[in-house]
């Protein structure tokens, strides 16, 4: 028995030299998982890259703590039925459409706006074109109606 133990496994995970070829190939075989693997990476930073368009989301509990302890206004910018059916308590309803021309609004620009509707869609909206206004401490309520309804936070019902 001369010269060193021959090891199998040890030579498998030896250092070779890159062989160009065979990652062509092995891409070319498996497009499909590569296509699948960057499709999955850009559903999850989608939210991530949306977010940023809309503004800031707050739970209904920070929204709560806004208001509280910073004086926040709660805009809700329901269409007037859907305000009617059912809005959160002490909320001003302005309607997305006339949001840009309100006049309803706070003046003083550095109060938190704290905008909401039924799902929280609009809200997002209603957030972006009141920063175009000059109020850059506007908020949307996540999940909108429907998650200040399950947080257990008071709903009103016009008459």
């Amino acid at each position: 028995m001369s010269g060193k133990p021959s090891n199998s496994i040890i030579q498998g995970f030896a250092v070779r030299p890159a062989q160009p070829d065979r990652f062509v190939t092995f891409f070319l075989a498996n497009w499909f998982l590569f296509a699948a693997a960057l499709v999955s990476g850009a559903l999850l930073f989608w939210p991530m890259l949306s977010r940023g368009t809309g503004g800031v989301r707050v739970s209904p509990s920070e929204a709560v703590n806004l208001i509280n302890r910073e004086k926040g206004v709660l805009i809700d910018v329901s269409e007037a039925a859907e305000y009617a059916a059912g809005h959160a308590g002490g909320a001003r309803n302005i309607p997305l459409g006339s949001l840009e021309a309100s006049a309803d609004l706070p003046k003083n620009k550095a109060v938190p706006l704290l905008l909401l509707c039924p799902t929280g869609a609009r809200a997002q909206r209603g957030v972006g074109l009141l920063r175009k206004r000059g109020y850059e401490n506007t908020h949307a309520v996540a999940g909108g109606v429907a998650a200040w309804r399950e947080a257990n936070l008071p709903i009103e019902r016009s008459v």
